[in-house]
């Protein structure tokens, strides 16, 4: 059966979709806690242009090598000597790293849909104790919460089985009802600006021994929240194989981009201007809370059930994503075998089921914690996760440009990719730097990190495998 192919519009659906999703709706309260307006302000920008090289690093590499498609995580194995074992390791780690950020990533999103499924059902937000459990006590409206995750993650999972194709399609829709309401909201806020909420552009902020933090140390806390807002800029390369045209990839990457980084800055800012600080700080739902004051209860319901429809656009997209990471880093000897494994409509359906399982483990966290919270704890997994996977993707892209690999009669394009790619990678290892000064988010990173380790022979040994079916038909 003929695969159907993504074309530059659904491509450029999957990459805003997926980007522009939780981290819009909730990170305007983060930010406001972490940075004062003008922290803020910069952390967006800079963030904006860090990610804007590494999307350009990604767009060339869909052009140049076309034959890794699947993800940033894949050209690992490319800096190593072909087949070594340092090779498949490291090819191996990143993909599992990588994984680990989709799925977790997903978990981020459909909290964030259910925070805003309590607009039309507050019961959700509910402090009454269900039952206990040991010395937790189970909240009436947490294990709610946990219900709804469970069954949105796993209703996407089967509408995924029915074909990506046609996924692709519903996360386009879901994506131009997010672009509407996204317009809408930035218009009325406009007229409802109002300064005083955002008081001092410079305003102090206190960490938790109440010491004042200074401008660069705001700007370096928020750079890790508004880096997790672009997650996903890579959506284009990992279905790089399924485009109609390696291209289209790459213009669909930078387009999402710009168009993301444009709503971003604008509705930050507007949010910080009609909500005052301790009340977004404090708020679950930011945008709604926003609309609320400007129009009442009937604009919060309007803007709720848009974000709904583009939440629900942005599982699906990410759903997709967190099954074909492993499955194409399998078709590239990286990964487990048993990721190959297919349904009728080319779906990988054992990647799908297993990513979508161990997502469901990460839903707990809703039981015991508030939504806001389980947001902030997986935001910070999922992105440290990712960081590791773009800055191999900028070295592998300054390697090819120092040795000329692809690059043959093109010396000025090879100049220019050279100075990207070193952007790239500074920013990749300034944010890695900066969000691995918590101990604690550093050390749970790195312990799900080298869990993938137990798998690796199995890895290896499929490599092998291959190697040798490769020389017997050479």
């Amino acid at each position: 059966m003929q695969q159907p192919k993504l074309g530059l519009w659904l491509l450029t659906a999957l990459v805003f979709g997926n980007m522009v999703g939780s981290g819009i709706f909730m990170l305007p309260r983060s930010l406001a806690e972490a940075a004062s307006p003008l922290g803020v302000i910069f952390a967006w920008l800079l963030t904006g242009a860090g990610v804007l090289m590494t999307a350009l690093v990604f767009g060339n590499l869909a052009i140049r090598k076309p034959e890794l498609n699947g993800g940033p995580q894949i050209y690992a194995k490319e800096l190593f000597p072909k087949g070594s074992n340092v090779s498949i390791l490291s090819g191996f780690m990143s993909s599992w790293g990588y994984w680990i950020g989709n799925f977790a990533g997903n978990v981020a999103i459909i909290t964030t849909f259910a925070s805003y499924l309590s607009t039309f059902f507050p019961i959700l937000t509910s402090k009454q104790t269900l039952f206990t459990i040991g010395s937790l006590d189970v909240k009436l409206g947490n294990f709610l919460t946990f219900t709804v995750c469970t069954v949105l993650l796993w209703g996407m999972h089967f509408i995924i089985l029915r074909g990506i194709e046609s996924a692709g399609k519903l996360n386009f829709l879901a994506t131009a009802a997010k672009v509407l309401g996204f317009f809408l909201f930035i218009v009325i806020a406009l007229f409802a600006f109002d300064k005083s909420n955002i008081g001092s552009f410079v305003a102090p902020r206190y960490d938790g021994a109440g010491h004042s933090i200074g401008l660069l140390s705001q700007i370096k806390n928020a750079a890790v929240s508004t880096l997790w807002a672009f997650i996903g800029v890579e959506s284009a390369i990992v279905f790089a194989s399924r485009a109609r045209k390696q291209a289209d990839v790459k213009r669909a990457t930078i387009l999402g981009l710009l168009i993301a980084l444009a709503i971003y800055i604008g509705i930050s800012v507007l949010v910080m201007g009609v909500l005052p600080q301790k009340e977004l700080i404090h708020s679950e739902k930011p945008l709604v809370d926003a609309i609320v004051a400007i129009l009442g209860p009937s604009g919060g319901y309007v803007l709720a059930g848009l974000g709904l429809i583009s939440l629900l656009g942005s599982t699906l997209g990410w759903v997709l994503l967190s099954a074909e990471v492993p499955y194409q880093a399998a078709k590239q000897g990286l990964f487990i075998p048993a990721f190959l494994k297919e349904n009728k409509k080319k779906v990988p359906s054992f990647s799908l089921v297993l990513s979508n399982g161990l997502a469901q483990i990460f839903i707990f966290s809703t039981v015991s914690n508030s939504m806001s919270a389980a947001f902030d704890f997986v935001i910070y997994i999922a992105t440290l996760a990712y960081l590791v996977p773009y800055f191999i993707a900028s070295v592998f892209q300054l390697k090819l440009t120092l040795t000329g690999e692809t690059y043959k009669g093109a010396a000025q394009g090879r100049m220019i990719d050279g100075i990207v790619a070193a952007l790239a990678t500074i920013y990749s290892v300034w944010v890695i730097i900066a969000g691995t000064a918590d101990i604690k988010t550093f050390m749970l990173g790195v312990v799900l990190l080298l869990s993938g380790i137990f798998f690796y022979p199995l890895v290896k040994k499929a490599a092998q495998q291959t190697a040798e079916k490769q020389k017997m038909s050479a």
